[in-house]
């Protein structure tokens, strides 16, 4: 009989007990939609892996069909095999195997797809890490072997390693196939990661806040075979692609608001320092720095201040929604970071810029209406006026994200 995705707590009350009384420590999870002609393979292969798995660790294994709708007879024959179907509504990859490991009962999750392209077997070694205390463990189908045939060369030369390099050097992950399709993971881990993409960025979640949540990740070898339908996998590698890297720049404040915030900001003030030299008469020669750099300047620091701004604001929604934790620079200034000292900051930037734009003027009537001699003071008297009005919303902002709190910086009663 199907049962709805809820967790342990939807058919016993004693976690990792279903209703048979029979305990499990480990679920083997199968993504499936409409995979009739592979499942009986894929659930052989996970009835060998339980029974090696019990062998080496004395641990009692569950397999769950994470069913995502199927047409074609899947859920039947997979309850007539001894499996247990969890019906999981919510449409994709990512959907089917979040309901899954939601439904199952052991303590270790070990997931893998329904296609016949993995061997389950190789998913005793990642249970052993996790006895052993690892948190996540992945396969690395570069380390197992990828046979031929079984992976396109552009999701072998160029998806794969372009994005897990990506992954890794904004994460930190220090693994070398991050979208390997069979993996392990503690249910405390899994529900720790609050994991919620419904696609294929999934696998990329998974490995991000892992990451971002300072969690143990081993890896082991895992060998990748041609799958064993007669139908096209559900996969789109351009379309998935492009989900798997907006994924990893959505998560990444540091990489798509900081560093960019950071680059323009310098250069602004270096470009803005070279021409205040030459207009202080502090660097001697013709000026390389005309009004042209001094307006693109202005520019640089206004975007780069807001794009810190959208840091602040996308790292405290991270570490509030508990997928990382809090920068040790922004709890090191709590005190200072509140909406009260924003809206000081920003009201006390709009007055010099005011009074700057105000002498800028006076001194331009005074000589005749003529072209300013150097743009310098208009560009930096604007930019402040900008950086005030951005400042003094940005605290709004991160007020609201705070949850209507005057304070930015999270506390201890906030996580």
């Amino acid at each position: 009989m199907n049962e709805q995705a809820g967790g342990p707590e939807a058919g016993d009350p004693v976690a990792g007990v279903p209703a048979d009384g029979r305990a499990v420590d480990v679920s083997i999870i199968m993504p499936c939609l409409n995979e009739i002609q592979s499942l009986p393979h894929c659930i052989a292969n996970a009835k060998e892996a339980a029974h090696r798995i019990e062998v080496a660790y004395g641990l009692k294994s569950e397999i769950v069909i994470a069913d995502n709708g199927s047409t074609d007879g899947s859920q039947a024959y997979a309850t007539a095999q001894g499996a247990r179907v969890v019906a999981v509504p919510r449409r994709g990859y990512g959907a089917a195997l979040i309901g899954g490991c939601e439904g199952g009962y052991g303590r270790y999750l070990l997931m893998g797809d329904a296609d016949g392209s993995y061997d389950f077997n190789d998913g005793v070694a990642m249970i052993g890490q996790l006895v052993e205390g690892a948190d996540l463990c992945m396969g690395s189908r570069f380390a197992g072997g990828i046979a031929k045939g079984a992976m396109p060369w552009k999701n072998r030369y160029i998806g794969n390693p372009v994005l897990t390099g990506i992954l890794n050097l904004f994460y930190r992950s220090g693994i070398d196939d991050a979208h390997c399709g069979i993996r392990a993971i503690t249910k405390r881990a899994f529900e720790e990661c609050a994991l919620s993409s419904t696609g294929m960025e999934f696998a990329s979640e998974m490995v991000i806040k892992a990451s971002l949540r300072g969690l143990h990740i081993e890896q082991v070898p895992a060998k990748l075979q041609p799958d064993l339908r007669d139908r096209a996998p559900h996969l789109r590698p351009w379309r998935d692609g492009w989900r798997h890297l907006r994924y990893l720049l959505m998560l990444s404040p540091t990489w798509v608001f900081g560093v960019p915030a950071m680059i323009a900001m310098l250069a602004a003030v270096a470009i803005l320092g070279v021409a205040m030299g030459f207009d202080m008469g502090w660097l001697a020669g013709n000026p390389v720095v005309g009004a042209g750099w001094t307006i693109l300047a202005g520019f640089l620091l206004t975007v780069g201040h807001f794009a810190a701004i959208m840091a602040m604001a996308t790292h405290f929604y991270g570490v509030r929604t508990g997928y990382r934790d809090l920068n040790n620079w922004f709890d090191r200034f709590s005190p200072i970071l509140t909406l009260e000292h924003a809206l000081v900051l920003g009201l006390g930037l709009m007055v010099f810029s005011g009074a700057a734009l105000t002498v800028i003027g006076i001194n331009w009537r005074a000589g005749g209406y003529l072209p300013l001699p150097s743009v310098l003071p208009l560009v930096v008297a604007a930019a402040a006026g900008a950086i005030g009005v951005q400042t003094a919303l940005g605290g709004f902002l991160l007020a609201i994200i705070a949850g209507h709190d005057a304070a930015f910086v999270p506390g201890e009663e906030d996580l």
